[in-house]
């Protein structure tokens, strides 16, 4: 099974899609346009794009997934058949796709993609926490319990893990997590990442996974 983020405007082709790649095992995330999908992104396996959207077109959005998520396989659906736009897409994407298409092409092309992309399981130490890089799930290497993290505490984490020793702003962790512009005084952030280092941190009083740089971000480093 793999997780599938879906975005199309278009119902009637939406549903049917939806449908036809959860009947065959996918697990499948649709939305209608780009906005929220910093909530999936990471944990999704696919993309399926379609170009014409309202707000940010399919081009843009998917240029700003490859920028943060290169490893992250694109498959873009649009009606546009010119040579000029399947290039476009071609730039950034992993495969073009014109509709009118045959679901089982689709199918088809998303599991060439998902072969080319698969990742192998791979543990990372970070201290007392072994991370598994292919679903993000982290065990407390002494007690060997799973951590369980929400939701935002799951994707400020994943965030920080594909940035390992990167000195974070807050400006970039609150675009990267929330999707929206930081305003200086808004304490969202802050509050997220005690909650997060109370989860992770052997000590959260005198945290050492998740550090503080003062004057700057954060940066949790191997």
């Amino acid at each position: 099974m793999a997780r599938v983020l879906y975005i199309e405007d278009e119902r009637e082709i939406g549903q049917w899609v939806s449908k036809d790649l959860t009947e065959r095992g996918h697990q499948v995330h649709w939305l209608t346009s780009g906005e929220g999908i910093e909530k999936y992104i990471p944990t999704v396996d696919v993309v399926i794009l379609d170009v014409m959207l309202p707000g940010l077109d399919g081009f843009s959005i998917g240029r700003r997934i490859k920028k943060d998520y290169p490893d992250l396989p694109i498959l873009m659906l649009s009606a546009r058949t010119s040579v000029e736009d399947k290039i476009e897409g071609l730039d950034f994407a992993d495969d073009y796709l014109t509709k009118p298409f045959h679901p089982d092409e689709l199918f088809a092309r998303v599991e060439v993609l998902l072969r080319r992309y698969q990742k192998q399981d791979e543990e990372m130490e970070i201290q007392h926490l072994i991370v598994h890089t292919k679903d993000g799930r982290i065990i407390h290497k002494e007690t060997q319990e799973e951590i369980q993290l929400t939701g935002k505490q799951y994707h400020l984490f994943q965030f920080f893990i594909k940035h390992l020793n990167q000195i974070l702003t807050k400006e970039q962790l609150y675009e990267g997590v929330w999707g929206d512009k930081y305003m200086d005084g808004d304490k969202t952030l802050m509050v997220h990442i005690r909650y997060l280092r109370e989860k992770i941190e052997k000590n959260p009083a005198s945290p050492t996974i998740i550090e503080t740089i003062r004057g700057i971000g954060y940066r949790v480093k191997l």
